[in-house]
């Protein structure tokens, strides 16, 4: 239901100060000092509370709403860091066996409910959507009621208006026209904007601060959409990858746009009898000081249809080390790790148990098996099972905890021509051991006869194109802090009432140059310098709320 004030002026229901005269509407004869936070404009939320679109506007514009969502964010992502999340496990692991075997009940306490890669779920994205939405509404719900109110303030004011304004004085002077002119002299001065009207005087300085919340909250909203475009595809990258001597793998994260190939990894380490580190070393002879590790890097992209047989074309080539990292388009490579013999191949010889003789030998790619080997005599190895990290699990089965060949086992199968079964051998590290069903002794007997090794390089790939949108939000924000923080919107009244002069002032923060300025006219005027009505309320014992 809408206010009509006595000026004529029919104003929205919820307005606490008439838009036109000033005159208070809310607690008319109250002594109260008058709210002048949004000007006593009606906010939208304080207007419409029927339908479900007004009920969702006035919750997420409370400020306690806002708040809210922030405290539970906060509290969310600090519960992120307690152990590493998801993306920060060594390569190769798996998050239901890493957060168990590593951090005990607790770690799997904490992969149960999803906080191993919490900032990628969809509940902490809710969040910050929530958030984000909050902050929407809440700017739009005071900033349009503030701005139509400050760009329409007319310079008279109504009685009720400027008494209840914190500074506030009444006094008589000789020369009203002298001391309003001395007085304007003054304001321009101190670069005040002077607006008159009906023989008033309105003064104004730095309004544009009032904006300040709302640049921030600008800056705020760029910078959490710049946060949330990390889980969209192609705009952030941070995984890891290992790549062995003289292969080529696709680079995560590119879609398949681009390989790279591990040419050959260089490990070097400090030169003991190096004069320069003589007396480091003997300082600490039990040491090893790590000089460098360095991946020469080939840089492809495929060429020509999509297929089994497609071709790759070098784009580029770069020595990954440290401190020197290989970009390309988006993209970054970092060399973070590197793993130093790992196994490659291991060789086998097959004897004949019967006749003593050695039948045939046989390499297995343990990166890339194949399924059946040809032996000397004709006859053919099969590889059964393949465990390239193996263990027994709790039904004492072997089992692998990963595709790294750490410790690589093997169930191979052979036809039997005494029995014309398929005798079965388990063979590993240190084991070796007849696993046919009939438990009857194996013609021929399996032994490892060499083994071959490589090294490992571990990269990073990186791309981040929302770095933009958080360097922009960020500016932002920080010139919405300092625009709101510093500069105060500061405005003082002039007007001639009943043969005296009326000055009333208000500012949203630091009160002291403002009394300053008045100070400045009262001593070369002849006003009477106005009281601090905040001194009243206090001694009265009532609350205020003028901010």
């Amino acid at each position: 239901m809408n206010q009509k004030c006595e000026c004529g002026r029919v104003n929205p229901y919820g307005t606490e100060v008439c838009g036109s005269c000033g005159k208070p509407l809310a607690d008319p004869d109250s002594n109260r000092l008058l709210n002048m936070r949004y000007e006593g404009a009606a906010r939208r939320s304080q207007i419409y509370s029927t339908s479900i679109i007004d009920k969702i506007w006035n919750f997420f514009s409370s400020v306690k709403v806002g708040v809210g969502i922030i405290i539970v964010t906060l509290i969310a992502s600090s519960l992120g860091t307690i152990f590493p999340q998801e993306m920060f496990m060594p390569p190769g692991e798996t998050p239901e066996v890493y957060y168990a075997e590593e951090y005990g009940a607790l770690g799997q306490v904490y992969y149960a409910f999803g906080l191993h890669n919490m900032y990628g779920s969809w509940w902490y994205m809710l969040l910050i959507a929530a958030l984000g939405v909050s902050i929407i509404i809440a700017s739009i719900d005071r900033f349009f009621p503030l701005y139509k109110a400050l760009k329409s303030q007319r310079v008279t004011r109504h009685k009720s208006f400027m008494k209840r304004q914190r500074i506030f004085g009444t006094s008589r002077v000789e020369d009203v026209d002298h001391t309003f002119q001395a007085a304007q002299d003054i304001l321009k001065k101190k670069r005040y904007n002077i607006r008159e009207e009906n023989g008033h005087i309105l003064a104004e300085k730095n309004r544009w601060a009032r904006w300040g919340p709302y640049v921030n909250h600008i800056g705020l909203i760029i910078f959490l959409i710049g946060a949330s475009l990390r889980f969209f595809p192609g705009m952030y990258v941070d995984e890891n990858m290992w790549v062995r001597e003289g292969e080529t793998e696709v680079v995560p994260g590119t879609s398949g746009d681009y390989y790279v190939e591990n040419q050959g990894f260089t490990y070097e380490e400090f030169d003991e009898d190096d004069e320069i580190f003589a007396d480091g070393m003997e300082a600490s002879a039990a040491l090893q000081f790590e000089e460098t590790f360095r991946t020469d890097a080939v840089l492809y992209r495929p060429e020509g249809p999509l297929g089994v047989d497609q071709e790759l074309e070098e784009v580029d080539r770069h020595p990954i080390e440290v401190n020197d990292a290989f970009h390309f388009d988006d993209y970054t490579l970092y060399q973070v790790d590197y793993k130093l013999d790992e196994l490659k191949e291991l060789s086998f010889e097959v004897e004949d148990t019967e006749t003593d003789e050695v039948v045939g030998s046989f390499t297995v790619d343990l990166n890339d098996p194949d399924d059946t080997y040809a032996l000397d005599n004709g006859e053919d190895v099969r590889i059964n099972s393949y465990f390239p990290n193996f263990y027994m699990n709790d039904e004492n089965m072997p089992t692998t905890e990963n595709d790294v060949p750490d410790n690589p086992a093997f169930i191979f199968e052979m036809a039997n021509p005494d029995t014309e079964a398929l005798d079965h051998t388990f063979l590993g590290i240190q084991a070796n051991y007849n696993v046919s069903p009939d438990q009857e002794e194996n013609r021929y007997e399996f032994s490892l006869d060499g083994f071959d090794t490589n090294d490992l390089t571990g990269l990073t790939v990186r791309k981040d194109n929302t770095i933009p949108y958080l360097s922009v939000g960020g500016a932002i924000f920080l010139i919405g802090l300092v625009q709101g923080s510093y500069w105060p919107h500061s405005r003082i009244w002039l007007q001639r009432k009943d043969g005296e002069v009326w000055l009333a002032a208000h500012t949203n923060k630091h009160w002291a140059p403002l009394k300053k300025d008045i100070d400045a006219i009262t001593k070369e005027t002849g006003i009477t310098a106005p009281r601090d009505q905040i001194d009243d309320e206090y001694e009265k014992g009532e609350d205020k709320d003028n901010s």
